[in-house]
Parts: C-alpha cells; structure tokens; sequence
C-alpha cells in the first residue's frame, strides 16, 4: 500500500501540532566547535624581517630597545638559534615545522620554476601553525609581511589558494609580497582582498599601522568572547628595505655611527661576551674577505663615502628602535585587557643582516637589485650622497652596505644568503609570565632549529603534532619540542643535525660540527671548497679543520647530500638565474593587450610588469581633451622607478623615473580636441629603452637610451587618471597630488611586444645547457 503524501501547496493547518511531535520525539544535536582547554595561553609570535643576531639591545647592539630588552629580562634568550638564510625559506618553516624545500619554499617566493622544492607556495598536504591552532579552538589572526604565494597570484584574479586565510589565518591585514614602502605601501590587502587607497597620511608608517591593526583584532576577538584564546602571527616588514623611518627616530642615532662599522662591530662583540651570549675566549672573525662578499676597512673609504654610509646605518637603527617602540605599545595594550599574563611570545628573525645593498649601498633599492643580476653603471655613491637629506622619508628607498650588514650579523662571518652562521643564526626569544616560572633573564645554549617551534609551542599548549591533512598524510616533522631546555640549562638540544642550503651555498650541521661551503656563481659544485668547524670550540668559524679532520669532514658531506635528496632540495642553483627565468607555460596567458579605464584601482605591479619586462610594448592613450583638462593620464611606478604621462598647464609632459633619477620630456601644447597619445618604447638590448611619444600621429617628443625598469621595477601597478600612493614623479605629487585628470578621459590600452634580443628567457635553453658543467 502506497504511503500517503502530503501536498505541498496545501495550506498547513496543523503547524503548532506538527512542531510538538518533532519536538517531542526528538533530541536537539549540536556539532560542538573546536574549543580550547580552560585557561589555555594565547600564542604571539614575531618575526622580525632582516633583523641580525647583533641588532637588539639584549644581543649586544648600541640601539635602544628597551622594550624587547624587558622580554628578555623576563624570559628566556636562546644564544643558538638557528633559521633558514632568507625569507620566505624561514617563513615556510616557522609555519609548518618542515625544512623550507620539503614545505615548497626553497627560496624567496618570486620565481616558479617547476621543481617541488621551489613551488614558492607551501605544499597542500603541509598543515600551517594557523590551521592546527584554529582546529583546536584558537582564533587565528595575522598582520605583516606574508611572502609565502606566487607573485603571479597575488592580483584581484587570484587564485587564492596560497593567501593567509586560506591557509588557516580568520583575519589578515599586510602585505603578500617580500616588501614595502614604509611611508607609502605598494598594495595592503585585508582578508582576501586588496585596500584600495589613493594617498597616504603624511604622518602614516607601515609598522605603526600594522600595530594598530593587531591590537583591533584581539580586542574585538575579546570583546566577542570572553575567553576563546588567540594566536596572532606579527610579521614584520621591517627592518627589511628599503631603510625608511620617521625622522625623530633617525635623529636619534645622528652621530652615532660616524665611528664606523669596525669599530660598532667590535662593541657589539664585547657586549656579547660581558652578557654571557659568547664565551670570553670566543674570537671575532677578521672582516669578511670572501669573493663578491669582501668588506672594506671604515679608515679606507673617503670621507663622502663615509658620511653616506653612516646616514644609511642610522635609517636603519631607527626602524630597529621603531619596532621596539611598536612592540611596547603593543604590550601595554594587551596589559590594559588583561591578556598580557596568559600571553606566550615568541621573538626572532629570518635571517641574518641583509647584504643586498652591496658594497656602496644605496638610495634606490631596485637599481642595486639590478647590479646583481647584470652588470650596471647606475650604482654612484655621488648620486646617492646628493640624495643624503631625503634619506628615510618615501622620496628614496636606501639599503646599506654589506659592512653594516656584518656588523649585524656579529660575531659571525657573512650574511643572509649565505649558509656560514652569519647567514642563519639569529636572536630568539621566548617569555611567558604565567607559564614559565622563575627563568627570567636565561641565557640558553641549545643548538636549535625554527622548524623545532611549532611542535614547541605544541608541547606548550598540550596539543599533538599533526599527522595528516584532510585524510592525507602528511610529511614528518623536521623539528622537535625543546621546553625541557626552559627549565634545564644543561638539557641536550633537540636538534641533532640540520642541513643548510641557498642559491647553491650549501651547509650542514651534526652534532657541534659544521662543514659549509660559500658558493661562487658559475663554479662546479663537484670542485667546490668546504670547510669544516668545531662550533662549540669555535662558534664563529675562525679555524678550517677540514686537512685535519678529512674522514669527519666526508661524513657531513654525505650528510648533507643525503638530506638534500630527502627534502627536494635539487637542482642546485649554479649562478645562471635559470630558476629565476623558468616560468610554466600559462604565464603568457596575462601577455596580451589590456585596456585600463579610469576609475580601476590600481592594477596588481606583477601583472603590470609582464607587459614591459625584457620587452619593447606601447601606450595608446584614448581621450577627448578640451582645453583646460588637466591631471594625470597614467602612471606605472613610484619613487622606486616608473613612468607616466600627464598633462600640465595645457602641455603633455611624459616623465621617466630611472630608480629615483627623474628624466622629463616636454611634449608641447595639447590642441583642443586631442583624442590620442601613442607612446612607444623600444627595447634593442644592453638594458635601455627608446621611448617616442606622439600625439594625433605626430612625433612630439623622444627619450632615448634611459635604462629599462627590471629587478621587480616598477613595484607600484598602473594606475589610469590618478597617480596614486607613491608617485612617480615627487614634483608633481607636491604641486598637484594624486593628481586626478579633470577631462575626458576614455582609456589607456597597454600592449606587450617583441623580446629585447639579449632578453634572459631567448637565451633559457642556453644558460640551462651551460649550467651543466657546474655539476
């Protein structure tokens, strides 16, 4: 017999009687949420960007950071600690407790060459500290510097997969790319998506901004529950360049290094020794000497040499002790909501002291960027000092010298990159007013590793490592939990043995023992040289056994090939930049013509480079000008190099950003009636371009032989009608603004065309045959 069915359009008649018997034969379930332990401790970890293991007062630096000094006093300082030599590498590790190429992170994420080990994303089957956290009942947010997506996913049009939330953060607030303008951001994004601004306060500053932001999101967490607690990853953009701070800061530290980086170098060291970080017979290393990484003696340099790169040192001690100051407001907010107590923070860095600024240093970032990837004639100490007075503010983007950067990285020899101590090993420390007792101002001396965090901060909060991910299993840990060394000075490190590897230096540790190579470009990897260290004899590499000691010298050799085969660490770089060219074939899918229209908010800088670099492309400008409109017409750049047309007191002025050295071209008086600009840039080889700029089809103006803008120049995207953020051209931003176009303006239609001929991916089956013999 059929069951009797109701009629659904019938009017329902028995509807309180209905609801009873559901009710009353029925029990109500509920899905419980992921809820943490009663009284489980909130989790702040910040990561510092650049920061040497010399440039906090608590590890032996002349800079003032008396709040990261109380964290020490009451905590505990772990003298060696060690991190992956970059950025995204450290990032990826910190993150998911695996060596940086098992995690898919072998190097900065701005390559995708094709190999598991350089995904530049982190693997899918790898859980974040994110995702365990939230999984458990924590609230997940993050501020800062992510690094850790492919620059070819960070436009509006995605994917996302690789963004913050996605990987188990609830709130983001940063930047994705490597850096930033600290005055003036290239391009924030909040959550998923970017912030659209048009111009900054005079008085805004990147660290400042991103603190603010931290404290919004636990008190807002806090004020929507009472006792859900929080993890809040802080990464800092600083103090990574380019060197920017607010000029209080920077007057702070005027004078202070006119002594030199010899003689800075040397206090540090002395520092370090009375505060018990080294031992008192520990030996600081000559200046570094090595090929391509050789300092200069201060007492050597001429005296304009001298004053430039002082001011540059001093920039940079004032992000330091901005990034003291933030963190102390940073605390007393969290004192004032009570959350200060229950709070485990955790201190570091990524790497050590940067050497990108080279020898000389520099006012315009990418221009240095550029010289280490060919050869340049940009790179002028005359230039750089006639900018000294503009130094820190948003006009110039400075780094400075290698020798500042081996002041930060004392006592050890070499830097970021680099796979000698000076590269990797970095301040740590970690505090916990509630939880860690009667340890406050502890020296540790465990060898430990940042893979070794995560399953730490695991043992911490009671909570397991996790095995798999959405049912598939996911890769062994790297690291172990080091907290029996919290209360146990004399506790055996957790971390045995560790292999070190970037851009073909290679190094590994076993045991106290370190064998490590310095690679140079374009040399065999077979007859390379390594050095073998006694760390706790010698901790900053000061003595080579390897004649003496040959047999324990092969044996971290194959301890090193056989952890580089176990966590995709091949192929090896070989100096001939093929990973950094190597892109999979749907990259050319962006490299057709684009039409902009006014009123697009300013387009992500990746997609806006594959339109021009390596490559000669135009500029059709549609409009219907009368006279008197005025305002820009485009803009791609900022104060870093770019490049722009607009129209001033009734004439067309194109002007061309050389990284921070400005060209202009006069291209005479619009007609009423104008409806189009054609712009033509050449690109014949040996880094120049031929710009032609024409109005209604006839010639008006040319500039010929300005350099070409590569090296991640320009970094601010196309902006059409306005010229927002940080401008291309500063005189017109102080005369005018943004600058916004008052006329008719239809549209501005980019158009990539033809290779230059000595464009790097002409050449790729080359340089990869080439790289062959380096094996």
């Amino acid at each position: 017999m059929a069951s009797e069915q109701s009629d659904p359009t019938a009017p329902y008649d028995n509807f309180e009687g209905d609801v009873g018997r559901i009710f009353s034969t029925s029990t109500p379930q509920w899905p419980k949420p992921p809820t943490a332990a009663a009284g489980a401790p909130n989790v702040l970890v910040m990561l510092v960007d650049d920061l040497g293991y010399s440039d906090i007062g608590c590890y032996g630096a002349e800079i003032e950071t008396p709040n990261i000094d109380q964290l020490a006093d009451e905590g505990i300082r772990y003298a060696n600690f060690h991190v992956n030599s970059m950025c995204s590498p450290t990032r990826a590790s910190m993150l998911t407790g695996l060596n940086h190429h098992m995690a898919g992170v072998g190097h900065v994420a701005h390559f995708d060459p094709g190999f598991p080990g350089y995904a530049m994303e982190l693997r899918e089957n790898a859980v974040t500290m994110a995702e365990l956290l939230r999984g458990h009942g924590w609230a997940t947010y993050m501020v800062g510097k992510w690094h850790l997506c492919k620059d070819s996913n960070l436009s509006e049009a995605g994917p996302r997969h690789s963004w913050p939330l996605q990987k188990g953060f609830e709130r983001y607030y940063g930047i994705l790319d490597g850096f930033t303008n600290f005055h003036q951001p290239h391009r924030l994004y909040e959550d998923n998506h970017a912030v659209d601004v048009d111009e900054y306060p005079e008085d805004y500053y990147f660290t400042d901004d991103l603190t603010e932001r931290a404290v919004a999101m636990i008190r807002n967490g806090r004020a929507s529950h009472p006792d859900k607690p929080w993890f809040m990853y802080f990464s800092h953009g600083a103090v990574h360049a380019p060197l920017q701070a607010k000029r209080d800061d920077i007057e702070k530290y005027r004078g202070v290094y006119e002594q030199g980086w010899d003689a800075v170098r040397e206090s540090r060291f002395e520092r370090q020794k009375l505060m018990g970080l080294l031992a008192h017979d520990t030996v600081l290393p000559p200046r570094n000497t090595e090929e391509r990484h050789a300092v200069k003696a201060w007492d050597e340099l001429s005296d304009t040499e001298k004053a430039l790169f002082a001011r540059y040192q001093e920039i940079f001690a004032g992000m330091v002790d901005n990034v003291d100051q933030n963190f102390g407001r940073l605390r007393a907010a969290l004192e004032e909501m009570g959350e200060w107590e229950n709070t485990i923070v955790v201190f570091t860095s990524d790497n050590g002291g940067s050497r990108e600024g080279e020898e000389n240093g520099t006012s315009a970032y990418f221009r240095t960027l550029l010289a280490q990837a060919r050869a340049s004639e940009l790179d002028d100490v005359s230039v750089d000092y006639a900018r000294l007075d503009d130094m820190g503010g948003p006009q110039t983007l400075p780094h400075y010298p290698m020798g500042w950067a081996m002041v930060s990285s004392t006592p050890f020899r070499l830097y970021k990159i680099n796979t000698h101590q000076g590269g990797h090993q970095v301040p740590f420390i970690v505090s916990w007013a509630k939880g860690l007792g009667a340890v406050g101002g502890s020296i540790r001396p465990q060898y430990q590793h940042i893979t070794d965090l995560m399953p730490t901060l695991c043992s911490m909060l009671e909570i397991e490592m996790p095995t798999e991910k959405n049912g598939i299993a996911a890769p062994e840990p790297a690291g172990a939990s080091f907290v029996t060394s919290f209360a146990d000075e004399r506790a055996d490190s957790t971390h045995s043995e560790q292999y070190y590897e970037m851009v073909g230096h290679r190094g590994f540790y076993r045991d106290g023992w370190s064998a490590v190579t310095c690679h140079q470009p374009r040399t065999s990897f077979r007859e390379e040289s390594w050095q073998l260290h006694n760390l706790v004899d010698d901790p900053t590499e000061t003595v080579d056994l390897a004649k003496q000691h040959p047999g324990r010298l092969e044996s971290l050799i194959d301890g090193w090939e056989s952890a580089a085969w176990q966590n995709q660490v091949f192929p090896l770089d070989e100096g001939n930049r093929v990973k950094a060219l190597y892109r999979p074939p749907w990259a050319d899918d962006i490299v057709v013509p684009v039409k902009i229209f006014p009123g697009t908010a300013t387009v992500e800088r990746y997609r806006c480079l594959q339109l021009i670099l390596f490559r000669s492309f135009e500029i059709d400008i549609a409009l219907e000008y009368q006279n008197g409109d005025e305002g820009t017409l485009f803009a791609h750049g900022d104060q870093g190099g770019g490049y722009g047309a607009y129209v001033v007191d009734g004439r067309l002025k194109f002007v061309f950003n050389a990284y921070g050295t400005m060209h202009e071209c006069d291209c005479g008086e619009m007609a009423n009636g104008t409806k189009s600009i054609h712009i033509s840039v050449d690109s014949p080889g040996d880094g120049i371009w031929n710009i032609t700029v024409s109005v209604d089809d006839v010639e008006r103006g040319e500039l010929n032989g300005v350099p070409v803008l590569m090296a991640m120049a320009p970094f601010q995207g196309i902006d059409v009608g306005i010229d927002r953020k940080s401008p291309v051209s500063w005189r017109l931003r102080e005369l005018y603004g943004t600058f916004a176009y008052t006329g008719s303006l239809d549209s501005v239609t980019f158009t990539p065309g033809e290779y230059a001929p000595d464009a790097g991916p002409l050449w790729l089956d080359m340089l990869a045959s080439a790289g062959t013999k380096y094996e």
